[in-house]
């Protein structure tokens, strides 16, 4: 890739040592750098210290999956060029390939050298999933092989973590080929997943708009012994049509600024005190949102979507930031800032800090876990042995976090997540910190309890099996805030799978429900507000309704 409007000193050769050679073809994959680091490159603080920093995890996922000749050189002929989506990249060169046609506008492949019948693409805000073949059986069912593209490398946990998927399905009429009666999707990499344990009971989710709609498949299928993720539909229903499919319904980014947009005019209202600001830029420049609502004494900080697939996080904000601030669940419109009394109440106990999401970059590239160059940002809380962290360099979404935090203080404060095997929501807490006793245990039991008195979807019994006295990690964002500020903090995890304590085959744990159980955060917080600070020994006067229950994994 040669930037060739770049002055001599400023351009970037990727090298050999960047390509895969595709044995069958003679053909070359390239690995491209990604529009961050090319819009550096004409900046005068770009320098090769950050083309070595960033390797083969500032590649872009668009290059990955394309078969180029090596005798194609692309060309930026401006800064603005060079910062165009992925689709204007592939707008130069035209090239056929007699072995995969490569449509022009998106990383899509064909499934045959005369019509389309059913093309692939994960060429979109937050897509992961690479093309492999495909089969026709004698039966006309259409066999179609994918893989999962694994997050840069984690320097502190040595691995790629891959699960998230999403990628969209066009199946298209052929007038000289047959229509496929059914298609058969495999993800023959599943075994290789970061958690590939949770896969069996796990289902496909599926719909023909990528704002809504999704129902689970029932048919999904893991095949433990082969590692393969399978689903099938009816082709024959599909014909001329498209359909989605992805681990979670995709949370776009285009979704995320009309969210923050929303916060932004109501910020205009006067009835509701609010401000949205940027706590820093990422990696690849995108602002890191931070919506400051109420006028209350006590502090609760509120983050989304540390790790990027777990898209569940960021409808969850939607709904808290919903509730707080009268917004509309149409999505178009402000309701006039019109609250309900215990949000009010709310408003007036606490000021609120919520980041709907503290890892944009990894969003945007479908990520599992990381963010632009491969960090898992719920390890970069503290630094430990041999690696220092957070980092401007390196996670700098947690370092303005944090550096914010460290401003305001904090009282209350919950981490939005999701868990690929555990089908609950549940809290887990500060066990294994040095700080934990008696009050932040009754504080922990009367959150828990509350939370699941207000909605049904949050449960008490299970959760992750609690660190052993002073075993906590401090690295890790729920223990650090713990002990760093003393107070009452949380990871709140949702399901992946369908939600147990409330099931639904069709719809399992959806992105609606995850909205209201969002929307219901409120309410425990207004329970636990007086004994946040109460420096008496207020546990003596609670009910036994809100006694610490200690949690375990066995369900």
């Amino acid at each position: 890739v040669t930037l060739r409007s770049v002055p001599k000193n400023r351009r970037i050769v990727i090298a050999t040592r960047w390509f895969m050679l595709s044995a069958p073809f003679s053909y070359l994959k390239w690995y491209a750098v990604n529009q961050c680091l090319i819009t550096e490159a004409f900046s005068p603080s770009f320098s090769s210290n950050r083309l070595e920093q960033h390797s083969l995890a500032t590649c872009s996922r668009a290059f990955q999956t394309s078969a180029f000749r090596p005798n194609i050189s692309y060309s930026f002929s401006s800064k603005a060029a060079a910062s165009q989506t992925e689709s204007h990249f592939f707008a130069q060169p035209k090239i056929k390939s007699p072995h995969k046609l490569i449509n022009q506008n998106s990383h899509s492949f064909s499934m045959s050298t005369e019509k389309r019948i059913v093309s692939i693409s994960d060429s979109y805000d937050g897509g992961n999933i690479e093309y492999i073949g495909s089969e026709t059986k004698d039966d006309g069912c259409l066999f179609i092989k994918l893989k999962i593209r694994p997050d840069p490398f984690t320097e502190l946990e040595q691995k790629s973590h891959l699960q998230y998927f999403s990628f969209r399905a066009l199946v298209q009429l052929s007038s000289t080929l047959p229509s496929p009666r059914k298609i058969t999707y495999q993800i023959i990499n599943a075994g290789q997943a970061s958690y590939a344990v949770a896969w069996p009971g796990s289902t496909v989710f599926t719909s023909n708009n990528i704002n809504g709609g999704w129902k689970r498949l029932q048919n999904t299928c893991y095949d433990s012994d082969t590692g393969i993720l399978h689903w099938t539909v009816d082709g024959t229903t599909l014909i001329g049509g498209n359909n989605y499919y992805a681990y979670f319904p995709p949370y776009t980014y285009e979704r995320h600024l009309n969210l923050i947009s929303k916060c932004c005019s109501a910020a205009h209202n006067d009835s509701i005190r609010c401000q949205v600001k940027s706590l820093g830029q990422t990696l690849d420049g995108k602002d890191m949102e931070c919506i400051t609502i109420g006028s209350g004494k006590s502090i609760a900080w509120i983050i989304h979507r540390q790790h990027p697939g777990e898209t569940m996080a960021e409808f969850f904000a939607e709904g808290l930031l919903t509730r707080l601030l009268g917004l509309s669940y149409n999505g178009d419109e402000l309701n006039g800032g019109s609250v309900d009394g215990l949000t009010k109440k709310a408003l007036e106990m606490y000021t609120f800090h919520i980041v709907p999401n503290m890892c944009p970059d990894g969003g945007v590239r479908g990520h599992l876990r990381t963010n632009a160059c491969g960090a898992n940002l719920n390890r970069e809380w503290a630094s430990s042995e041999g690696y220092e962290a957070p980092t401007l360099e390196r996670s700098p979404e947690v370092y303005h976090t944090l550096k914010a935090m460290d401003k305001t203080g904090v009282d209350v404060f919950v981490d939005v997540h999701g868990d690929e095997a555990l089908p609950f929501n549940f809290i887990a807490g500060s066990e294994g910190c040095p700080n934990w006793g008696k009050r932040l245990e009754s504080l922990q039991g009367a959150f828990v309890a509350s939370y699941a008195r207000a909605n049904s979807d949050m449960q008490t019994k299970v959760s992750y099996e609690p660190d052993e006295p002073n075993q906590g990690k401090l690295t890790i964002c729920s223990n650090q805030v713990s002990v760093r500020f003393d107070c009452l903090s949380v990871t709140l995890e949702q399901p992946f799978k369908d939600c147990k304590s409330n099931p639904d085959p069709d719809r399992g744990w959806n992105d609606r429900r995850a909205m209201l159980l969002g929307a219901s955060l409120l309410d425990p917080l207004v329970y636990v507000q007086p004994f946040l600070r109460d420096e008496g020994s207020f546990w003596e006067s609670m009910q036994d309704m809100d006694a610490y229950i200690r949690p375990t994994e066995k369900y």
